[in-house]
């Protein structure tokens, strides 16, 4: 069944006329009759109840009519729909991010997208960079957040800097240092240290242990941990200082101090990843991102 049938079914089910309907179509009634009959011939009904004076629908027609206006309704839409597809208006965008971009704008810019784009079925999944990169490859994820260190992106992505901060010490409350405005590199090389673990973000792992290598020492592990509030929370419980991004202060735990550390204390960025055949919904997200960061 074609969709121009349905048109010509539709005109004549609305005006009840074959005339009328055939100067709607912009065509000759003829032709019109001759298409109306050969559509009940490839559906073996009569959809049309005709006489000399009048047309009326025939209960087959009745049942027709909301079908085909549905189906044409659903074609109409299709164009604006493969459109919005094509220009990333519409879709779905599958997006990893780690746990400290939450202390910075990243609700903000979520609750914003959403809204501009009401279209745009958004995923999110918490996963740190090793998580991220088997996603990316198995195509499971779009695009991602990471921190790593300043300048750092995985082969084959394009990069958004996000933003880029110091690291200071997480210190329990407890101790002496927690008193003082700043801790000292020496002060520092004392400490146990609660860290991530160097595969969830290696250039990061790195930069920290260059700051102890370059000071001819090398860092007291206590322990890792993954997530940055899990992190906190250990240094919450003595088991050791950590080296956390500036943004965490916002998290304030009880017991635990945040202080700068003198001396060239280590850098670190959050970075959008995606990668460079990146579908459209990608594209409209770093644009949207790439916005509130200028705004």
């Amino acid at each position: 069944m074609e969709l121009r049938s349905l048109r010509q079914f539709l005109a004549v089910a609305e005006e009840l006329h074959f005339g009328r309907a055939a100067a709607r179509l912009h065509m000759t009634q003829p032709p019109l009759t001759q298409a109306i009959q050969k559509l009940e011939a490839d559906l073996g009904v009569s959809l049309f109840e005709r006489s000399s004076r009048s047309v009326a629908l025939s209960p087959a027609g009745a049942a027709l009519l909301p079908q085909a206006e549905q189906m044409l309704a659903q074609a109409q839409g299709l164009s604006a729909l493969v459109q919005a597809a094509a220009k990333g208006e519409s879709g779905r965008l599958r997006l990893g991010f780690v746990s400290t971009v939450g202390y910075g704008d990243f609700p903000r810019w979520l609750r914003g997208f959403r809204e501009r784009y009401p279209d745009i079925a958004l995923s999110l999944r918490e996963a740190t960079l090793d998580v991220q990169l088997p996603d990316f490859a198995s195509g499971e994820l779009d695009a991602g957040f990471i921190i790593h260190a300043p300048g750092a992106c995985p082969p084959g992505f394009e990069r958004l800097s996000i933003a880029s901060e110091p690291m200071v010490l997480a210190l329990s409350s407890e101790l002496v240092l927690a008193a003082q405005s700043s801790v000292s590199a020496q002060q520092v090389l004392a400490l146990p240290l609660v860290i991530f673990p160097r595969a969830i973000a290696p250039s990061l792992f790195d930069a920290v242990l260059g700051f102890y290598q370059a000071l001819g020492e090398s860092p007291r592990i206590e322990q890792e941990a993954i997530q940055m509030q899990t992190i906190v929370n250990l240094v919450s419980a003595g088991i050791g200082a950590a080296w956390v991004p500036a943004s965490v202060q916002a998290f304030g735990r009880a017991g635990v101090s945040y202080k700068p550390v003198s001396g060239a204390p280590p850098t670190c960025e959050t970075s959008l990843i995606w990668p460079r055949d990146a579908a459209p919904t990608v594209r409209r997200f770093v644009d949207h991102i790439a916005a509130q960061i200028a705004a």
